[in-house]
């Protein structure tokens, strides 16, 4: 076992807090326990196992993050596995090569706490960085079988501003627009809001130009904007 992985369990187990893991596993609905360790206190033990187990470089990290993903038996272990991916030393490392591993924890994660983080806070910053590589990746999600890689391609530039690249934001509304799932409407509706604080005028177009778009996504998508 990796020296960080050995250590970061052990801290879990040893903030373990039972009276909290119950309702925050039904808070998830999550099939997989947790210890009931809240991030800030999750946070604050990657800090010190860092200290004492820095990793040197690329391949220590993707090695680290697998074993803690891969072999969780608590929830929080996988949440620190990608808090390990977006921290200040180790974000630099990631390029495209990630993109299957990340796929992977989309995909095996299935929930939106994870979803919602790797979207919004791994793919983004990547597709955004390196856009030839990885758009025709995420355009092809918006059609995946599986909706968090589709709510992934819906939501992944929520932080990109006027860098949004709108024709693919579209592509993926429009490949989404008519199913009914709830998380795919709430994504849909999140990026548009968000969008809005860009360019209200495009999303208002764009709302006016979809009239399939669900009553849910619509509101959401208008929310902040003036009647």
């Amino acid at each position: 076992m990796h020296p960080i992985v050995r250590r970061l369990r052990a801290d879990l187990a040893a903030h373990a807090d039972p009276a909290a893991a119950g309702p925050m596993q039904r808070y998830m609905k999550s099939a997989m326990p947790f210890r009931g360790v809240a991030k800030p206190v999750r946070e604050q033990l990657l800090r010190a196992a860092l200290a004492t187990h820095p990793l040197p470089d690329s391949a220590a990290l993707d090695a680290a993050v697998r074993e803690l993903w891969d072999g969780a038996r608590f929830r929080e272990e996988r949440y620190l596995a990608l808090s390990l991916t977006g921290h200040r030393g180790h974000a630099r490392w990631l390029d495209p090569s990630w993109v299957p591993l990340l796929r992977h924890w989309i995909v095996t994660g299935g929930w939106w706490d994870f979803t919602d983080e790797i979207a919004s806070r791994r793919i983004g910053p990547l597709l955004r960085a390196h856009r030839q590589e990885l758009r025709p990746v995420v355009s092809s999600w918006a059609t995946d079988p599986d909706r968090w890689l589709r709510r992934t391609a819906v939501i992944c530039q929520l932080g990109a501003g006027p860098a949004t690249d709108t024709a693919l934001l579209t592509d993926a509304i429009e490949a989404n627009i008519a199913d009914p799932d709830f998380f795919l409407r709430k994504g849909i509706g999140w990026a548009l809001r968000q969008h809005a604080r860009t360019d209200p005028a495009w999303v208002r177009a764009f709302v006016a130009a979809h009239p399939g778009l669900s009553p849910l996504s619509r509101r959401e998508a208008l929310r902040r904007l003036d009647p």
